[in-house]
Parts: C-alpha cells; sequence; structure tokens
C-alpha cells in the first residue's frame, strides 16, 4: 500500500470478498472489524502521494510531538491542571519548542500587544 497508488482501495475490495477462516467466529469478527476500518478510512490511505510530497505516513511523527510538547510538560508528579492554565502553558511550549515561533511572536506581541488579557482571572 506504501507504494502502488490505490492499493488500499483494492484490498478493501478483498475484504469485501473475503470468507471467515476456521475458527469462524474469532475470524468472523476480525474480518468485520477490518472491511469496516478499510471501508471507513481507505480514502486517507493516500501513502504513495504523500511519500511523493515528502510528507509522513505513520503517526510516529505526531506522536512524537505530543510526548515532548505536552507529557514531558503537562505529567510531572503532582501537578494538576485547569483548562485555561494547561492551555496557556502548552501555547507557551509549543512556541518554545518551534523554531523561530518565540521571536515571532516577541516581535507580534511588540507590534500589536495581547488583545486577550481583558479576558484573564484577576491575581490575588
Amino acid at each position: 500500500m506504501k507504494h502502488e497508488k490505490g492499493a488500499a482501495k483494492r484490498l478493501q475490495e478483498e475484504l469485501d470478498s473475503a470468507k471467515p477462516g476456521n475458527n469462524r467466529t474469532a475470524s468472523l469478527e476480525k474480518l468485520i472489524s477490518a472491511r469496516t476500518y478499510f471501508k471507513n478510512h481507505w480514502h486517507q490511505m493516500i501513502y504513495p502521494q504523500a511519500r511523493e510530497q515528502n510528507l509522513p505516513i505513520g503517526s510516529g511523527v505526531t506522536e512524537a510531538g505530543c510526548k515532548t510538547l505536552v507529557k514531558q510538560r503537562m505529567c510531572r508528579s503532582g501537578m494538576r491542571w485547569k483548562e485555561q492554565g494547561a492551555s496557556m502553558l502548552l501555547t507557551l511550549r509549543a512556541l518554545v519548542c518551534t523554531s523561530g515561533s518565540w521571536n515571532a511572536f516577541w516581535s507580534k506581541m511588540s507590534r500589536y500587544g495581547f488583545p486577550v488579557t481583558h479576558n484573564l482571572p484577576p491575581v490575588h
């Protein structure tokens, strides 16, 4: 599927015509599950086109980003977060972790100000 255009669609068609194996109950459940998955997702399996554009085709890049951006900072021992605080922290962390974004952020703040400060609760 990774190298041949239309392979996911052909695999879905093969699954549609497949019959369960010897252990009919277990293999029927697995067959139905596989059919459903491919029926719902074959149009997203455009791996050859993604590879031509040097785009990632696996979830590794996303999972690594989540680990670096979220897990390493938010899940430290004893930490608890409310939605607003977590949102602010992750926004700042994304700026810090993304090359060039920190300076661009401060440049924009210098130019336009920080318009959402009026929505923040008062500090006591």
